[in-house]
């Protein structure tokens, strides 16, 4: 069994990756020749716990080959699209470099393959594949057999790699037996430990993705819409969370109150549902307002901040934890802490940031608009305030003593909730969350809102 991955972005190298890793012969393909020649030379394009690892692994073992040359699908009986869609200004995915893709796969093809989407796509666009590889094929007169399926990811980023070997469950969209039968074969390692395999027709798989990523967004911002109304009646949301996460109904994941979602998917996903919605004749109300919270919850730490110094930030000087949407990434797209310093910017607010692993992706976004410390305890040196934007690990047992004798004001916003409030108390800080009671000098306030302050 061969495979070809056609795109070599996130998706296509860790599903690539891992398949290589339990003996097949993989090749990934991209247009990007500099991406393709630094893969070569063992360096990955982004950050996930694990992936270098396995691709230095099984690229020694010649099992993982990458190339820029689309003819190599000619020695695979299996070919997985995972090129990007992003997003266009209306909200809907760009399927352009898919169809293209389609396209470059019927010109090519000699013998039977099985023709796997795991791009995010609106519904229909499997069928729409389909079209495009036959018409290709049929201009050729050459009796080419081929299937299409549709095999959604859901990959987390940061745990993309457990999440591969050890799936929830496989979504396969397909109306061949033939195919099957291959993908039952391909995944039967991965379902050994009772991990189902869920077949259903394309459109359905399809809509699936959409449906999953949007359930979850709802509860984030569900969760934020009561983390502001317990503000309201001071009332502790990690009281609430652990209240209603040990209802099995709810369950105790996607339940944290913060500064809302950022990433490639949530966001974007959002808005395709939306307009797959608009241009069907149907309004997609709940997710319109999950979309508009979470834009609004972006924007909460910065009210709670401007709020603390009375309107007036010039020339303040703020350290920021934390960069990218969600810890274990270097992604940026979206992330809550550039909508942050934009509005920290305005105000000409020294800035000063740390990441773990962002810090380099995040300087696309920001440039020199903010100071990179390569120390934690370097960035908050001198700062009025330091606010959590991501929750790493590293930052959830820091050296209080310590920050309290480098920082020069004493104020912690923190936008994950990460801290303990009797610990900021103990230690005399101002302490400021989503959600929970806020601290004034060390003393817990009656209110949770910082109106009072």
């Amino acid at each position: 069994m061969k495979i070809a991955i056609i795109g070599s972005g996130y998706v296509g190298l860790v599903t690539g990756t891992c398949f290589s890793d339990i003996g097949i012969d993989v090749t990934c393909i991209d247009i990007d020749q500099s991406k393709i020649k630094n893969l070569k030379d063992g360096i990955i394009p982004i950050y996930e716990p694990g992936l270098s690892e396995i691709i230095r692994r099984n690229t020694k073992k010649n099992r993982l080959h990458f190339s820029t040359d689309i003819e190599v699908i000619n020695n695979c009986n299996i070919i997985f699209i995972c090129v990007g869609t992003p997003e266009t200004g209306d909200g809907s995915p760009n399927l352009d470099n898919l169809f293209k893709v389609a396209k470059d796969v019927g010109k090519c093809i000699t013998n039977y393959s099985l023709i796997i989407v795991k791009s995010t796509v609106p519904v229909g666009t499997s069928q729409k594949i389909n079209y495009i590889i036959q018409k290709e094929i049929d201009k050729r007169g050459v009796p080419i057999q081929f299937d299409i399926a549709s095999n959604p990811e859901f990959l987390k980023e940061g745990a993309a790699i457990s999440d591969f070997f050890k799936p929830d469950r496989i979504i396969i969209g397909t109306e061949s037996d033939r195919a099957k039968e291959i993908l039952k074969k391909l995944y039967k390692p991965f379902t050994l430990n009772g991990h189902p395999i869920i077949f259903m027709n394309n459109n359905a798989a399809e809509m699936t993705k959409y449906a999953a990523n949007s359930f979850l967004a709802t509860k984030i911002s569900f969760m934020n819409d009561i983390a502001n109304l317990c503000e309201k009646l001071s009332v502790d949301i990690d009281e609430v969370r652990k209240g209603i996460g040990s209802d099995p109904r709810i369950g105790n994941k996607f339940i944290y109150s913060g500064v809302g979602y950022g990433g490639s998917c949530f966001p974007k996903d959002i808005k395709a549902i939306i307009k797959m919605a608009n241009d069907n004749d149907y309004e997609m109300r709940i997710l319109k307002a999950v979309e508009n919270i979470n834009n609004d919850q972006k924007e909460i730490l910065y009210s709670k901040i401007l709020n603390f110094f009375n309107n007036d930030l010039e020339n303040k000087t703020l350290t920021i934890w934390g960069l990218s949407f969600k810890p274990q990434t270097n992604d940026m797209r979206e992330a809550p802490s550039l909508s942050l310093i934009k509005k920290l910017c305005e105000q000409n607010v020294n800035i000063k940031v740390y990441d773990p692993v962002a810090m380099s992706e995040a300087y696309k976004y920001l440039s020199d608009s903010v100071d990179y410390c390569n120390d934690e305890y370097k960035a908050i040196t001198d700062s009025d305030a330091l606010v959590i934007m991501t929750e790493w690990q590293e930052f959830k047992y820091p050296d209080w003593t310590r920050i309290k004798t480098l920082m020069k004001g004493n104020t912690i916003f923190d936008g994950r909730n990460i801290f303990q409030i009797d610990s900021l108390k103990k230690f005399g800080f101002s302490y400021i969350s989503i959600g929970r009671p806020s601290v004034l000098n060390g003393k817990i306030l009656k209110s949770n809102t910082i109106d009072t302050l």
